[in-house]
Formats: C-alpha cells, sequence, structure tokens
C-alpha cells in the first residue's frame, strides 16, 4: 500500500496520449458548444434542450476529469510550472464557451411551460431539478457578453489571487529550533504532548506569517471586493444572499442555526475553561492549547501507520455499513490517498469526488495520531457521499454547500462515539471524550468566528482597503465574540485568515456555516441512528443521493427533520452538552 496516491485513472502524465487526446478533444467540445445556440428552436423545445444537456454532459465530464487531474497534481506541488501552465491552458480553453454556455441557459430560461416540456421525456425528467433552477437562475444571469467577459478576467483575477495565497502557504517555510518546517507540519505540532513544544510552535508559526502578511492581504481584499461587484451585479442583497441562494438553503434555515449556535456558546466555553483549568492556566485558554492533550494518554506513544489507520477504520464503520466498509478498502488498496506532508503540498485536508472514474483521491497532511484517523473517516465520509451519487446523470452530480459537510462529519461521529463506548478506562474514556470536544469546538466556536469574520470584512471592502493589520484585528475580534472570556486574549490567533484557503475563492464565499450545519445535522442524524438501528442505513443513502437533486430543506425533510426552526438544532446542539457534562464530571472526579 502506497503512501501517495495514483491518478493513473485519470492520466499517467501530461505526455500520456489520453491526456493530449482529451485536452485536443476539450478544444472540439468547445467548438460543438459554440455552434449549438444557433441550431436551437422554441418549436422543437424538447429535442432542442435534450441537444443542449447533451452537450452539456459531454463538456462537464471531458472537462471534470481534465480540471481535476491538473488540480490534484497542484495540489501535491504547487511549484509544479508545468501543472500552472497546464491549468491556465485549460482555463482558457474552457472560457471560449462561457457565452454559449449562457445562451443555452437563456434558452432553457425563456421556455414557459418548462414543466411541460419535462414530462415529453424520461430523460429530461431525470433532469427536472437542474433545468428548474437553471430556469430560476436566469433571473441573477448577466447577459451573454457579460458573463464571458466574467469569466474570461477571472483567471487573471480571482483565481490567480487564489493561486497566490494557495502558493505561499504551501511553500512557506518555518524556522523552528534547528530544524525548517512547512506550515503543516508547525501546525501539527499543537498536538504535541509538550507545553513547550506547542507554544514554541504556536510562536514560530506567528513569526512566520509576517513576511507574506501583505501580500497574502492584497489577494483577500480583492477576491472579496471582486465578490461584491458581481453581487451587486447580478442583483443580490449581499455576498450572504448569493451563498445561500446558490446552496438552495433558505435564510431563515442560517438563522435557526445561528441563533441555536449563539445560546449554546456559554455551554463550549465552560468546556475551554475546564481545559484551562486542568492545564494550569489562570486567564483562559491560550490559542496554542486548543488541542493540546489533557493528560498522558497510555496510548500516546501510539503512532499509526495508514495500514493500521485503515484496520481502525474498518473495525468502526463495520457494525455500520459494509459497503461504506468495501470502499474504504478500495480507497486504501488502490491509491486514493496522498497521507504525509511534505514541500509544496497544500495544508489541511480534502476530498475530490471523480464521479467520471466512479473514484475519489483524498489528500491529507497524516502524522499517525487519532485526530489523523478521524480526518481520513471525515475526507472518507466525502468519498461515501460521492459515491451514493456516482451513478446520477452528469449534471446531478453537484451537490450544494451546506449538505456537503454531512457524510464526512456523521463519519466522524461513528468513529469517536465508537471509540469512547467501547473504553472502559475512565482515564483513556476521557481524553477520547476531549478529542471530540476539540473537534464540536472548531465547528461551532472556530466556525462561528469565521463567519463573523468573512461578514465584517465583506462589508468593509465596500469602503476601504484592508491591510494585514486590519484583518487581523477584525480576526482577534470575531474570536474574542465567538471564544468569549474562555481564551486568554493575548494568545489568540490573528493570523487565522492567511492559512484558510476558504476564504479565497470568488465561487465560494461563507465557506464556514457548512460544516455547523454539516456537524449538527449529523449529530441529528447520529440520534435518529441510535434510535432505529440498521433501519435507518438505507433512508441516510437515499438522502445522501437526493442531495443533487433537492433543496437543503427537502433533503432534511426526507428523514423527517425541520432545519427551518431552531428546535432541531438545540436538539443537536443537546448532544454537545451533554459531551461536556460528562467531560467536566468525569475530570473533577479523578482530581
Amino acid at each position: 500500500m502506497k503512501d501517495t496516491w495514483s491518478l493513473d485513472a485519470l492520466y499517467k502524465g501530461y505526455d500520456d496520449p489520453a491526456f493530449l487526446h482529451d485536452m485536443e478533444q476539450l478544444k472540439v467540445t468547445v467548438k460543438k458548444i459554440n455552434t449549438l445556440p444557433d441550431s436551437l428552436h422554441h418549436d422543437q423545445t424538447a429535442e432542442s434542450v435534450k441537444a443542449i444537456i447533451s452537450q452539456l454532459e459531454d463538456l462537464y465530464e471531458l472537462s471534470g476529469k481534465l480540471g481535476s487531474y491538473i488540480s490534484l497534481r497542484q495540489s501535491c506541488d504547487t511549484l509544479d510550472s508545468q501543472s500552472a501552465a497546464r491549468m491556465e491552458q485549460f482555463q482558457q480553453i474552457l472560457s471560449e464557451c462561457t457565452k454559449s454556455i449562457a445562451r443555452l441557459e437563456a434558452f432553457i430560461q425563456n421556455i414557459d411551460d418548462l414543466d411541460s416540456v419535462i414530462a415529453q421525456s424520461p430523460f429530461l425528467s431525470e433532469y427536472a431539478y437542474w433545468l428548474k433552477e437553471t430556469k430560476n437562475d436566469g433571473q441573477y444571469r448577466l447577459s451573454d457578453d457579460v458573463e464571458e467577459v466574467i469569466t474570461k478576467l477571472n483567471i487573471s483575477a480571482g483565481d490567480a489571487w487564489a493561486k497566490l495565497q494557495e502558493y505561499l502557504t504551501s511553500t512557506l517555510i518555518v524556522p523552528y529550533q534547528d530544524q525548517t518546517l512547512t506550515l503543516s507540519e508547525i501546525r501539527n505540532l499543537a498536538y504535541d504532548e509538550h507545553s513547550a513544544v506547542r507554544k514554541a510552535a504556536y510562536e514560530a508559526e506567528m513569526k512566520a506569517y509576517e513576511p507574506i502578511q501583505q501580500s497574502v492581504a492584497f489577494a483577500l481584499n480583492n477576491i472579496k471586493s471582486q465578490v461584491n461587484t458581481l453581487c451587486d451585479l447580478r442583483g443580490f442583497a449581499s455576498p450572504l444572499d448569493m451563498t445561500l441562494y446558490y446552496s438552495r438553503m433558505k435564510r431563515q434555515t442560517l438563522d435557526a442555526m445561528m441563533k441555536a449556535i449563539q445560546e449554546y456558546l456559554p455551554i463550549f466555553h465552560r468546556y475551554l475553561k475546564r481545559k484551562a483549568e486542568m492545564l494550569h492556566h489562570h486567564n483562559g485558554l491560550p490559542w496554542y492549547d486548543l488541542f493540546a492533550p489533557i493528560a498522558k494518554d497510555s496510548r500516546a506513544d501510539e503512532s499509526y501507520t495508514p495500514l493500521e489507520a485503515k484496520q481502525y477504520l474498518i473495525k468502526h464503520f463495520s457494525a455500520f455499513s459494509q459497503d461504506l466498509c468495501d470502499m474504504i478498502d478500495r480507497a486504501f488498496n488502490e491509491g486514493w490517498i496522498d497521507f504525509y506532508p511534505r514541500k509544496g503540498k497544500v495544508g489541511g485536508a480534502f476530498c475530490a469526488n471523480l464521479p467520471y472514474i466512479k473514484q475519489s483521491r483524498i489528500l491529507t497532511n497524516f502524522n499517525g495520531k487519532l485526530a489523523d484517523i478521524v480526518t481520513l473517516a471525515h475526507e472518507l465520509g466525502h468519498a461515501y457521499h460521492g459515491m451514493m451519487i456516482e451513478h446520477h446523470r452528469p449534471l446531478n452530480t453537484d451537490y450544494s454547500m451546506p449538505v456537503a459537510e454531512t457524510a464526512s462529519t456523521f463519519n466522524e461521529n461513528i468513529i469517536m462515539n465508537a471509540a469512547i463506548a467501547e473504553e472502559s478506562d475512565p482515564h483513556n474514556r476521557l481524553i477520547l471524550i476531549e478529542k471530540q470536544l476539540q473537534d464540536l469546538t472548531q465547528i461551532i466556536c472556530d466556525i462561528h468566528s469565521r463567519y463573523q469574520f468573512e461578514s465584517e470584512v465583506f462589508q468593509y471592502r465596500r469602503h476601504t482597503f484592508l491591510f494585514a493589520d486590519d484583518l487581523s484585528e477584525i480576526m482577534l475580534e470575531a474570536q474574542k465574540k465567538a471564544y468569549g472570556d474562555a481564551l486568554d486574549p493575548h494568545a489568540l490567533h490573528p493570523y487565522m485568515w492567511i492559512n484558510k484557503s476558504h476564504y479565497y475563492s470568488t465561487a465560494l464565499s461563507y465557506y464556514n456555516f457548512p460544516y455547523a450545519f454539516g456537524g449538527l445535522f449529523a449529530r441529528g442524524l447520529i440520534v435518529q441512528y441510535q434510535k432505529q438501528g440498521n433501519a435507518f442505513v438505507k433512508g441516510y443513502r437515499d438522502m445522501l443521493k437526493a442531495t443533487t437533486t433537492a433543496h437543503v430543506e427537502n433533503i432534511a425533510a426526507m428523514v423527517g427533520i425541520d432545519i427551518t426552526k431552531p428546535a432541531f438544532w438545540r436538539e443537536s446542539l443537546e448532544t454537545c452538552k451533554q459531551r461536556i457534562d460528562e467531560f467536566i464530571a468525569l475530570s473533577q472526579s479523578m482530581e
């Protein structure tokens, strides 16, 4: 079993005849797209719509395969000039059909009785949701020429700024003692058992950001300014409204969730204050101890290999679903995963679903700890979600941001709940509960701070430029609001805006609240699973399959949940409170 992924199922290299053929075929497909609008007729509406979908399917699958291959190679080596050149070439080819795609979508948007057209064909019925959403999107679409200009300019505008942030953070060298570490490696030291190591790593991380902070600030400013401009041009009230619209989610749902989270923040503060006491801090928990082990774990010296991580995951998922275990086995054995950090590799973790080959690829920065196994469980949840939708028609394989984190955080819960339940030793049980609370605090408190930060930045960018110090000050204020007095105000993380790639996209704003949504929605689903047992699994699979063809509220309704009311979110947060109460009581009983 290799510890780097294989992309051979896509292409064997840039000189692979299959890659070169598909690049040429992409040009042919783009030309076909460009000639199609003039051949459409409203007196043959159903046939015209079939032709549109057929051509877009070809484009989606071909561009998806090529784009995924190039971007996956870039993510492992941001210094690869060949990949950078190929990505620019790929984007330029795609941009040539932007205007024509806008015309094709306009044809659908101008159909008076779309329902009757859909009813004429089983093929079109499969695309009923996609067709109706495409028609609705027309109200926010600009002229064909403007849409084309936006797409072409974005290559050297928003996308270029995003690449700058990725390049600067992935190649950042952090001097630490007698070593030079990558940003991912230095951040991994936050989990070290030695307090001096954690603090020194935090201080080294803070210092390392200084040379790149202004460059990254320019990237963030210009990306958010571009989003504001596009928002205004399209007629949205705010970037948040635009995000919710394309997330297929009601503002009522977001407000209900945020209201419940705000109510429960003090509960999470209780946990953080208790952890600070246990680590002998008197002014709140310093940022560098957020992920500190609270005590010596009898298994702390254990370091899992990728093979052992696989065995651990399969053991704990076996009671839930055999098809999930089979997929995990494939992921490890067939080279779906790139495990270890290295120079030029992007930080964090992600999963890229590849429905065109019915596989996924997972990137992590694995260091062999239980937290890394939980990360693998999370990303494999994304892969499982991808497996549930891989048999949909090509244009029905994209799900919206809020539901994107559901299967992943559901997996996290399965792993941690199983590990806690089987631990009979109170000392080790306390440690496992605390690890789970670390993750819950991230999706509640930290996500709340990131949401507040992004909201503030969008507002400021309406009238002012934000230098690095300004952005750091906004970040500190957001962290104080989210964490209250539970953290040491003199040891926060002012540069969190630099290393979170979620801020650096013109296409995905507010990629923060979906983590809270996914985490809390998943906890609600776990409660149902605990009640229903195996009977729950089929409904769960059906719900995941529907995530690409239904609005968020309708997806939740499939499993009997109303997410537009705070009640559901409070119930999910109550399960967090129970864990916090258990942690505090257990820790106090062991003093």
